[in-house]
């Protein structure tokens, strides 16, 4: 079995990464961007809003099977912030290094067992723009926040995120290691059985 998925996203970080945990499983992607999607507006309050929001804009503009998530990272310390702003803490447009900037100066002087965060991941999947039954997935990856940036691989947050189990950041990990542990494969990979059920019983 072979299909392809139109990915809600422009992310090539995230791309690489859907792509890498699909692509075992016997799916293909194509990011929105290749077929002249236009972005949703992320306009949702969590984070299973914004992605349905991406998936059914993805499905309604190319009339494909659309995935798309929507991730963050939760930070006890700050009251769950940034949240569903995640990819923009330190503004529109921000970039990755300015956010984690803005995060490492709020926690100024907090100490490291109180620094605890999780990323969570909610993945969609539409048939079709109007599909009545998403697929809904979650997956969470706990951690805290680093003193400072290390690491050159990943994306976002991955520098300042510490694994303890790792005694490391997510990105001092090898793509292959993070694509066991990360909140974004635990929610692919519950959504690829239910995908894969789908594809048995159809």
């Amino acid at each position: 079995m072979n299909r392809e998925l139109v990915v809600a996203s422009d992310n090539s970080g995230k791309l690489r990464e859907l792509s890498a945990l699909l692509s075992g499983a016997g799916f293909s992607v194509v990011g929105q961007g290749a077929l002249g999607v236009i972005p949703a507006e992320e306009t949702g309050k969590t984070f299973v809003e914004n992605a349905i929001l991406k998936a059914r804009n993805a499905a309604e503009q190319t009339g494909r099977p659309a995935i798309a998530d929507d991730s963050g990272i939760e930070v006890d310390a700050l009251g769950g912030a940034p949240g569903v702003y995640s990819a923009r803490f330190a503004g529109e447009g921000a970039s990755d290094s300015e956010n984690v900037a803005r995060m490492l100066s709020q926690l100024a002087g907090v100490p490291f067992e109180e620094r605890q965060a999780r990323f969570r991941c909610l993945m969609v999947y539409l048939r079709r723009e109007d599909d009545p039954a998403p697929l809904i997935c979650e997956g969470t990856w706990p951690g805290y926040i680093a003193a400072s940036p290390g690491g050159e691989n990943g994306f976002g947050y991955d520098p300042v995120f510490w694994i303890p189990e790792e005694n490391c950041t997510a990105a001092e990990l090898t793509p292959s290691v993070k694509n066991t542990l990360s909140h974004r494969a635990h929610a692919l990979q519950l959504l690829v059985n239910q995908l894969k059920q789908i594809a048995g019983d159809s």
